[in-house]
């Protein structure tokens, strides 16, 4: 069946189908690039946009997914913690090359490879969240359980 979604987002449809979820990814007419304007957009609170952002272990230089509730900001000091090494922010290149996606779009499926990913335990108090699909206005509805199964991300206080 032809898809009308650009390629990036077609790619997480199809990630999406594999793992045999009834979850669509829509592209909107607005910018969903930030979480302020994925809510304005999408019409839900800033909370329940699950904020893709990708860090880089600072010795081990492996991606390191955290999906956090759009109003949050990574304690980065306690991923330390968490992780073992100090995280550093990924450029936009190495955020392209590990996951196949730009910054702004950044899904929590259908990535080049695996990417250790923890999640934010404030988003799992939402009945629905939504969370990029793979462009700046691309998105798709879920639920936290369904972010935990799809991801194999670890709930953590990431505050």
């Amino acid at each position: 069946m032809p898809s009308n979604l650009k390629k990036s987002a077609e790619r997480v449809q199809n990630a999406l189908d594999e793992l045999g979820f009834k979850l669509n990814v829509v592209e909107l007419p607005s910018s969903t690039r930030t979480a302020q304007e994925a809510a304005d957009t999408i019409g839900c609170t800033v909370s329940q946009i699950a904020k893709s952002l990708i860090f880089k272990g600072k010795s081990s230089q492996k991606p390191i997914l955290i999906m956090t509730s759009g109003t949050n900001r990574v304690n980065e000091k306690s991923m330390k913690e968490i992780m073992g090494e100090k995280l550093e922010k990924a450029d936009a290149d190495f955020v392209l090359e590990h996951t196949g996606f730009v910054i702004g779009g950044i899904p929590p499926i259908g990535h080049k490879n695996p990417i250790t990913t923890f999640i934010d335990e404030d988003l799992m108090q939402y009945e629905e969240i939504w969370a990029a699909a793979g462009t700046p206005n691309a998105v798709f509805k879920l639920t936290p359980a369904i972010l935990k199964e799809i991801t194999k991300g670890t709930i953590i206080c990431i505050k």
